[in-house]
């Protein structure tokens, strides 16, 4: 049996099966995440500053992994997973070293972008998403709740 922690998206400790926004983080655990977030942007920031590459490319393709919210047009569920596919540092950590290995330095560069679109979502309080509501995130609820207490 897994200990249950209160959840301040939730305002109460969550019930068991309740996948809400359980196991989000909050307090000093949420901060460090936003910090983590805002390295992993700095690092790959400065890493793609090092190639020489387009800042008009990087401009361009920045806002690129969103269009993994489009997937909330069919339900929650796949677009939780689209996001989440387009939001995790797997895909571009492997795109990176595929250009690295390979000697492609043309994936390097979308890699980067990549990584520090993924740094700033975690930097401003975005996280993997769950495939209940979506606004419910490993970092805590985002966005406006209809059942929000005020003030809050």
């Amino acid at each position: 049996m897994t200990a249950m922690t209160y959840d301040p998206a939730l305002d109460r400790t969550p019930a068991a099966g309740d996948s809400t926004s359980a196991g989000a983080t909050f307090g000093g655990v949420s901060t460090l995440l936003r910090l983590e977030g805002a390295v992993a942007l700095m690092t790959a920031v400065v890493a793609y500053r090092a190639t020489g590459a387009s800042w008009w490319t990087f401009g361009l393709l920045f806002l690129l992994p969103d269009l993994s919210m489009l997937g909330y047009l069919a339900n929650k569920k796949l677009g939780a997973a689209l996001y989440n596919a387009g939001h995790t540092y797997l895909a571009p950590a492997a795109l990176g070293a595929l250009g690295w290995s390979q000697h492609m330095p043309v994936l390097l560069g979308p890699a980067l972008i990549w990584a520090a679109h993924i740094g700033f979502d975690r930097l401003m309080g975005y996280g993997l998403k769950y495939g209940t509501a979506f606004g419910a995130t490993h970092l805590g609820w985002t966005g406006k709740r209809k059942d929000a207490v005020s003030g809050r």
